[in-house]
C-alpha cells in the first residue's frame, strides 16, 4: 500500500466536505425522521455515508494508494476478523448488559412483535408459518454471513475519508495511537447531528439525553475506529475496514432483546455502544494498541 501524499490544505478542504454535506443530510434527514418517514431518513443516512468519499475527492486526494486490489494471501485470518469479531464483541458485551439488569432481557420478543406488527410484516411471517423467535434466528444468521458483505459497499464510503485519509494523516502527525483517538473522536463527532436531532443510536430519552451521548458515543468512535485501523494496516486494503463497518452495522440483535421500558438505558447497552456493552471493546483496542507499541520498540532495538 502506497503511501498517500496529502498537504495540510486539501485535509482541511476534505474534512470541511465531508462534515458540511454529511450535517446538511443529516439536519434533513432528522426532520423526516421526526415526521415519521423513515424510509426517507434511512435513504439519506445511506446516502450520507459516502459524504467522507466525496470530501476526498473534492479535495483531490488521492485514492491509489488505498489498497484497492487486495492481496490477501496469508492473511485470511483478517477476513474473519473483520466478519466476526464485532459479533463476538457485541455478544460479550450484552451479556454484560443483561447481567448487571437481568430483567431487561426481552425472552418474549416483546420489542420485535412490535416492530413487525408497526411494519405489518407480523401477519405476512405468521401466515408462512415463521414465528418471531424463527424470525430473529435468521436475520442473527444473516447479519454474521451475507449481510456484512451487501454493507460493505455502503461503508466504504465512510472509509474512504476515515481510513483512507483521515488516519494516516492524523497518524504521521500525531503518532500512531493519539492519531487514532483523535481519529475515533472526529468520526463519533461526525454523527452529532442525527443524534442530536432525530435520536440516533441512543434515541431521545435515554440516561442524560441527549447530551451524554455525543461523548460516549465518541469513546466508542475511537475504540472501533482502533479495531478498523488495525484490520486496514494488517491488510492492506480498503475492503477489511469497510467488511468490519459493514459488519458493525449489520450485528444490531441486542436492540430488539432489551424490553421497551428499559430503552432509557441505551447509554448503558445493550449495544456496544453503551457504556457497560463497551467495555470488552475497550479492552480489545487496548490489548491491539499495547502490542503494536510492544512491537515498534522491539523492532527498533
Amino acid at each position: 500500500m502506497d503511501k498517500i501524499e496529502m498537504s495540510h490544505k486539501q485535509f482541511k478542504i476534505y474534512l470541511a466536505f465531508a462534515f458540511g454535506l454529511a450535517w446538511i443530510l443529516q439536519i434533513v434527514g432528522s426532520v423526516f425522521s421526526n415526521n415519521g418517514n423513515h424510509v426517507a431518513f434511512s435513504v439519506i443516512l445511506m446516502i450520507c455515508m459516502y459524504m467522507p468519499f466525496l470530501g476526498a475527492v473534492i479535495a483531490r486526494v488521492p485514492f491509489r494508494g488505498m489498497g484497492w486490489i487486495p492481496h490477501l494471501k496469508g492473511k485470511i485470518r483478517y477476513i474473519f476478523f473483520a466478519l466476526w469479531m464485532p459479533a463476538l464483541l457485541s455478544s460479550i458485551g450484552g451479556g454484560l448488559f443483561f447481567a448487571v439488569f437481568p430483567d431487561a432481557f426481552d425472552s418474549d420478543f416483546q420489542t420485535v412483535y412490535s416492530i413487525l406488527k408497526e411494519q405489518g410484516a407480523l401477519e405476512q411471517f405468521e401466515a408462512q408459518g415463521i414465528t418471531i423467535p424463527m424470525y430473529f434466528a435468521i436475520t442473527t444468521i444473516l447479519a454474521v454471513t451475507v449481510a456484512p458483505f451487501f454493507n460493505m459497499f455502503m461503508a466504504l464510503g465512510e472509509e474512504v475519508g476515515w481510513r483512507g485519509v483521515m488516519y494516516p494523516y492524523l497518524k504521521e502527525r500525531l503518532g500512531v495511537n493519539r492519531g487514532r483517538i483523535v481519529g475515533g473522536a472526529v468520526w463519533g463527532m461526525w454523527h452529532w447531528p442525527v443524534m442530536l436531532l432525530a435520536g440516533y443510536e441512543y434515541g431521545q430519552d435515554y440516561i442524560g439525553a441527549p447530551v451524554l451521548g455525543l461523548p460516549v458515543f465518541c469513546v466508542f468512535g475511537v475504540m472501533m475506529g482502533i479495531l478498523h485501523d488495525y484490520v486496514y494496516e494488517k491488510t492492506q486494503t480498503i475492503w477489511l475496514p469497510s467488511l468490519l463497518h459493514g459488519a458493525v452495522n449489520a450485528f444490531t440483535i441486542f436492540g430488539y432483546l432489551t424490553k421497551p421500558e428499559y430503552a432509557g438505558k441505551a447509554i448503558l447497552g445493550p449495544m456496544y455502544i453503551g457504556v457497560i456493552s463497551m467495555m470488552p471493546l475497550v479492552i480489545t483496542a487496548v490489548m491491539i494498541c499495547v502490542k503494536q507499541k510492544k512491537q515498534d520498540v522491539t523492532n527498533h532495538q
